[in-house]
């Protein structure tokens, strides 16, 4: 999918491309490729002269071969954006290419962003430019705004992360975990700590990318500025996510508590089940080993007086732990 944005008295406006004559009518600063196909690729080539790399969005390439500059002007930078989706969270790697030197591609550049699928802050984006005028003038500050907007998706899941764990603490603290609650709460726990790091991880990707860009100096200084106030955002976001790091061993510990407490449970039972029993198995170990003769044949009264003494036996101790709060 080729999708071209342009700007009209201050708003951002998207059309979708389907032929090579299409680009002509456009005067664009952001390009984007969803997936591109074959055909589409050739007609970026053909009108505006840039060829994407076979391996934009590989994902083992080298960390620093990530962020370069080419020797005719182009900027390429591939960032991971986040996905926060709750059945499977992802992060999906994003090519940007920037060519501010290049004369086809009109004075205020274009961005071309190349990927594999539609990206949460994507649409945050298009949909901010919609409606503010003026939020964006050139294809920099599309770049800019599109790392800003990840930042803040990125603030956002982490509320989110901080609502939930909310709701898992209240079951936890309360007490009276069953091991099928503390199952819950364990896969809870997992797939917030999952998503905390791919948070954490990704933040840092942005950070890398908006210092790309202020050490290539190619933003103004309003851009600057912009640029360390992002910078300021991500760096809280660090001590939020080693906070929720905390907080999930916390959980993680006192659940796993829990669980031994359970299993302690029933361990007593057994033990003091063993212990009860003890007596009444040695009695009629003896009573059974000290007659010559069948007992009903040399005392009609043997049997009864081994069982009572038995069951006395077995009561006794269960009395006494009773007594001593053992039992509870």
């Amino acid at each position: 999918m080729l999708n071209i944005f342009s700007l009209a008295n201050g708003r951002l406006f998207q059309e979708e491309i389907e032929s090579l004559e299409e680009l002509s009518k456009f005067q664009p600063i952001w390009v984007d490729l969803e997936s591109p196909t074959p055909e589409e690729k050739r007609w970026v080539k053909q009108y505006y002269g840039l060829s994407i790399p076979e391996d934009a969005m590989d994902e083992d390439i080298e960390e620093s071969a990530r962020f370069y500059k080419e020797s005719n002007g182009e900027l390429h930078i591939r960032s991971d954006f986040l996905i926060a989706d709750e059945e499977a969270p992802r992060t999906v790697r994003v090519a940007f290419i920037l060519n501010l030197e290049n004369d086809e591609l009109k004075s205020r550049g274009v961005l071309f962003s190349i990927h594999d699928e539609d990206v949460p802050v994507f649409r945050l984006l298009r949909m901010r430019a919609r409606r503010a005028p003026g939020l964006i003038e050139d294809a920099k500050e599309v770049l800019l705004k599109l790392l800003d907007a990840d930042a803040e998706y990125s603030a956002d899941t982490l509320e989110g992360i901080y609502d939930e764990l909310e709701k898992v603490s209240s079951k936890v603290l309360a007490g009276d975990v069953t091991d099928a609650m503390a199952g819950e709460v364990l896969g809870a726990i997992a797939r917030h700590e999952d998503m905390n790091g791919r948070i954490r991880r990704n933040v840092m990707d942005t950070r890398r990318a908006v210092s790309f860009m202020m050490r290539s100096k190619m933003l103004n200084a309003e851009q600057t500025e912009e640029a360390r106030l992002i910078l300021r955002d991500i760096d809280s976001l660090d001590s939020h996510t080693a906070f929720l790091f905390d907080k999930i061993n916390f959980l993680m510990d006192a659940t796993v508590g829990f669980i031994n407490i359970n299993q302690n449970k029933i361990i007593k039972i057994f033990s003091v089940a063993s212990v009860a029993l003890l007596p009444p198995t040695l009695i009629a170990s003896l009573y059974g080993m000290n007659f010559k003769f069948m007992p009903e044949l040399d005392w009609a009264l043997g049997y009864p007086y081994a069982l009572a003494l038995m069951v006395a036996s077995a009561l006794v101790p269960m009395w006494y732990f009773r007594k001593r709060g053992w039992l509870k």
